[in-house]
């Protein structure tokens, strides 16, 4: 007999050994998922729901809404999300999931969520949504419930060994710097109007990100800032999200300041940079294909790794 409910403190170990048994193409320690999870601010025991076939674990789908704003007062009291969900490979097909899903759901509708995303949830997200190819059943298995695909970020490597600047660049970064341009390594002064830029300009989660990162340890060395005549124009980082030192990013240019190269001169000091520390590679999880900061990329040497869909399901009264 499958019974229903939702977390209650001690079933930690159950969790992480049952996520890994499942979702074996993305596997979580005890310490990430307790950061992730258990210590995420806006955690509610209430949305972790779980099902057990007497003492064993055979499933899990998280619910989440936000009860501290990302920034701001904004609680985006409408929206929810699902962070991640697995099943048992064993009581798969039987209704479980389904089960899950439904009170998941539930929850969110009760603390009057109208949308909710599969998985473009911040600060703590997994990844990004469902990767199909890695998992087609559960793509097939949200659609199943109401959820449709929104966009398709993708994440991408890039190799270090043997990375140098280009002469190109080295040449346009000094004509930018005949100009007023500055790029430097960040110090205790630039931190305040980093994180505001970042804020404005991109992401709340990006200036969170970068606030958090230094709280943990992240080095100031590793935050590159673009200055036009003293003013804050862009920036770039990495090893900030969850200390992992060859995870990039984030990394943006003013949008009135694009078309000038700053940004593939940030980019190339940043892995100049990181090859400095030894790194073998650069990666990051989320960026838009077709986007600016998409072609850049792939301009620069890197290459597509996986492929995600964010999901939304809207749920009425």
């Amino acid at each position: 007999m499958t019974t229903y409910r939702y977390y209650q403190s001690g079933d930690e170990k159950q969790i992480v050994e049952l996520w890994n048994a499942s979702l074996g193409k993305d596997p979580i320690t005890s310490k990430r998922y307790r950061n992730l999870v258990l210590l995420d601010a806006n955690f509610d025991p209430r949305g972790l729901r779980l099902a057990f076939e007497e003492e064993k674990l055979v499933g899990c789908v998280y619910a989440v809404r936000r009860l501290l704003p990302m920034y701001g007062t904004d609680l985006e009291a409408d929206n929810g999300w699902i962070p991640f969900f697995f099943v048992d490979s064993d009581v798969r097909r039987n209704g479980v999931g389904k089960r899950l899903m439904e009170d998941a759901v539930a929850f969110l509708k009760n603390e009057g969520r109208s949308n909710i995303f599969f998985s473009s949830y911040a600060p703590n997200y997994i990844l990004p949504g469902i990767d199909e190819k890695a998992y087609p059943e559960a793509f097939a298995f949200l659609q199943s419930e109401g959820f449709a695909r929104l966009y398709s970020p993708v994440a991408m490597d890039k190799s270090l060994l043997g990375y140098e600047i280009s002469e190109s660049v080295k040449a346009l970064k000094r004509s930018r710097q005949e100009e007023g341009y500055t790029f430097s390594r960040a110090e205790d002064k630039d931190l305040y109007e980093v994180i505001l830029f970042a804020n404005e300009k991109f992401n709340p989660d990006w200036g969170r990100a970068i606030r958090e990162g230094i709280l943990q340890g992240l080095p100031l060395e590793r935050i590159l800032v673009a200055r036009d005549k003293g003013k804050v124009v862009g920036f770039c980082m990495y090893g900030g999200y969850e200390g992992v030192p060859d995870r990039f990013g984030p990394f943006g240019v003013d949008p009135d300041q694009q078309g000038k190269g700053l940004g593939k001169i940030l980019l190339s000091d940043c892995l100049q940079s990181m090859r400095a520390e030894s790194l073998h590679s650069a990666w990051f999880l989320w960026t838009g294909e077709q986007t600016t900061a998409g072609h850049l990329y792939k301009k620069n040497g890197f290459e597509i790794t996986r492929k995600f869909h964010v999901m939304k399901k809207i749920i009425g009264d």
